[in-house]
This record gives structure tokens, C-alpha cells and sequence, in this order.
């Protein structure tokens, strides 16, 4: 079957981590899914790299799919490691950082508005 280049790249089975290349001295990212209840992002950092202190009113999901990062939440710093996961609570600080270069996939989970939930209820 001929491969269709707007496929979405998880159409077909594939090694999530090999979607997204390292760069060096850079934190770079590549969104998988976009919908109103979250997004899935896959990211890739550098060693040494990170993502300075932050909060945002949704819960994520990071799962750990190559190397070691640091993440602090709410002043406690967890190591995640490749095959490990942690959840990032709503509206708590949160910071990473690069023990090796690693890769991640986040699960940005968002909670319905109450539009939202009134609009699902006339349907």
C-alpha cells in the first residue's frame, strides 16, 4: 500500500520515540494530537536542557521513553527514568530538567468547560 504523506504518523504501528529527533543545546517538540480535552506532545531534550518553573491549570501525564529527567513538583524533585511516568497535578509548580538527554511523551489532559458540558447535554 502507497504511503500517504498526510497520514497521521500513528496511523500505521510505529516507535513513538523515533518520531521526533534530538538537537543539540535544544529542547524541541512535535504535537501528535490536538483535541478540546488535551494534547499529546512528544518532546526531546538535550542534556542539560530543561523547562524552568510553571503551573498550568491541567493535569499531564509525562512518560519517560529514553534517558533521565529531573522533575520537581511543588518543591519535591522526582528522577523519571525510560519506561517511567509521573503525574504533573493541575495548578502546582512544576520544573524539568535534563539528567541525560531524554525524550518524553506528554498527555495534557483538559477538563471540560461547563459550555462544554452544557453543550453535550442537548445533544
Amino acid at each position: 500500500m502507497p504511503a500517504d504523506d498526510n497520514a497521521h504518523p500513528l496511523s500505521i504501528p510505529r516507535d513513538v520515540e523515533s518520531l521526533l529527533d534530538y538537537q543539540e543545546g535544544a529542547v524541541v517538540s512535535r504535537t501528535l494530537v490536538t483535541k478540546a480535552t488535551g494534547t499529546l506532545t512528544l518532546f526531546a531534550f538535550d542534556e542539560g536542557e530543561g523547562l524552568s518553573e510553571h503551573s498550568t491549570p491541567h493535569e499531564a501525564v509525562v512518560q519517560v521513553l529514553d534517558g533521565t529527567v529531573e522533575i520537581t513538583i511543588g518543591g519535591t524533585p522526582h528522577r523519571v527514568s525510560a519506561g517511567e511516568g509521573l503525574l504533573l497535578p493541575a495548578n502546582v509548580p512544576h520544573a524539568l530538567a535534563a539528567v541525560t538527554r531524554f525524550k518524553m511523551l506528554l498527555t495534557m489532559i483538559r477538563e471540560p468547560t461547563l459550555a462544554q458540558l452544557h453543550s453535550n447535554k442537548r445533544r
